[in-house]
Parts: C-alpha cells; structure tokens; sequence
C-alpha cells in the first residue's frame, strides 16, 4: 500500500485524475489529487500574488500527516513538484514525473517554449494575471488518443493558469536529494529521452543521476485520460 499524491499540469484540476486516482485505490493504495489554488473548484481564489511558492504550499498541504509519499506531476506541475521533492525529501517515498521532468534551476514553464509562443503569452495576459486556456485543437503528437469525448470534457473543466505558475522560477540546491524518481515518457519516445540526457543538453542535465528509472507510455500528452490504467500500473 502507498501514499499518493497526484499533481495536474496546467490549465488542470484534480478532476483529470479521477479514472487514475479509482484504478490505484481499487488496488489498495491511498490517493490524494490536487487542485492548485486558482485552478478548477479553487478558481475563485485566483489573483495577481498566486504562484509557484502557492502551489508549494498547495502540494506539502496535500501530503499533510502521510509519510513514504509518492508524489505524482504532470507535464507544468514539474515545477512546484520539483520544488517540493527538493525541500521535503525525509517525507517521500518516489517522485513520479508524468511527460515532463524536473527544471533546472531557474528556469520556469514559459521558459520551455520558443520565443512566438512566450511572445503570444505575453500579450495575451498583459497586464492581468491568468493566462487562459488555450483551445485544445487536435494537432501534432501531444494530442494523440484523446477523444472527441476527452477534449469536450478539457474544454469544459480548464481554467485559466495562474500566470505566476507560468513564469515563476524555483532555485534548486547544490545538492539534489536522492530521492528515487521516475520520468514517464508519452509524447518524446524513450530512446529520444536517453539520446537527449547522453548529448549533455542542460535542459535535461538533472536527469543524468543514478536515483533516475525510466518508462516509456506512448499516448499524447493527457495519459490520464488516455491511458488511465496503464498509467496507474506504472504508478
């Protein structure tokens, strides 16, 4: 039996990991996914102060009286996760990170993309604080297996991101605890992960330590919803 806590990526609420969060509890495990402030049922309580550091807080709240956590992020959730897994390692068990891995320091979500889209994002929030939910149109490998049921529901349940999750940094140790962890590759095949660590990009640079296991589920970018039970196996 294991304690988890599950993370969604942007635009997300816990909602996403409903079928994940009844596969894992149907084999015993005890589940907790959470919606970040700002995000989904807690959408009220966004505002310009909203974060990383709120998603921080968020994240060690759901790990509140569980010790030996497996601690669960999808693709944006990278970072406050990451964060966490830094900063309360004694209270974790494995960190699981779902088509996304740990940034390097100081770099935040925004970082990750090319210039057009930041550009895009940029003056699409302006002077307020949300950046909104982009309109989920099929196109390219991150889209594959969803449904026209999967992306109905996407389009009826996303939020708007609270913009400081997006362009928010964390500052990792010198020293990065060894907590075991996994990357679970969806969109980018495994080989392609491996080749990416070997050629010494610093992008991928923090995957290059031994407490690293690697597993390849290739579906798009929402394995929650289109692979539920696989997913929930390699948990």
């Amino acid at each position: 039996m294991a304690n988890y806590v599950l993370v969604p990526g942007f635009w997300l609420g816990a909602w996403v990991w409903e079928e994940v969060a009844r596969e894992l509890r149907e084999a015993g495990h005890h589940v907790r996914p959470v919606t970040l402030t700002g995000l989904a049922e807690r959408a009220g309580e966004a505002s310009a102060e909203v974060g990383v550091e709120t998603h921080v807080a968020d994240v060690i709240a759901a790990m509140e009286g569980w010790d030996d956590v497996v601690l669960v992020g999808h693709s944006g959730a990278a970072v406050p996760v990451t964060a966490v897994a830094d900063r309360r390692p004694e209270r974790l068990s494995r960190v699981v990170y779902v088509d996304t891995a740990p940034p390097p320091s100081g770099l935040a979500v925004i970082d990750f993309n090319d210039p057009d889209t930041q550009k895009a994002w940029r003056a699409q929030v302006g002077d307020g604080f949300a950046l909104d939910v982009p309109p989920f149109e099929p196109g390219g490998g991150q889209f594959a297996d969803l449904t026209e049921e999967h992306l109905a529901l996407i389009r009826a349940r996303a939020t708007p991101e609270p913009w400081g999750a997006a362009t928010q940094s964390v500052r990792r140790p010198e020293h990065i605890p060894a907590t075991p962890k996994t990357l679970i590759a969806c969109t980018m095949p495994l080989a392609a992960v491996r080749q990416m660590i070997g050629s010494g990009d610093p992008l991928y640079a923090p995957l290059a330590t031994p407490e690293w296991t690697f597993a390849e589920l290739p579906t798009g970018h929402w394995p929650m919803l289109t692979r539920p039970r696989q997913l929930a196996a390699l948990l």
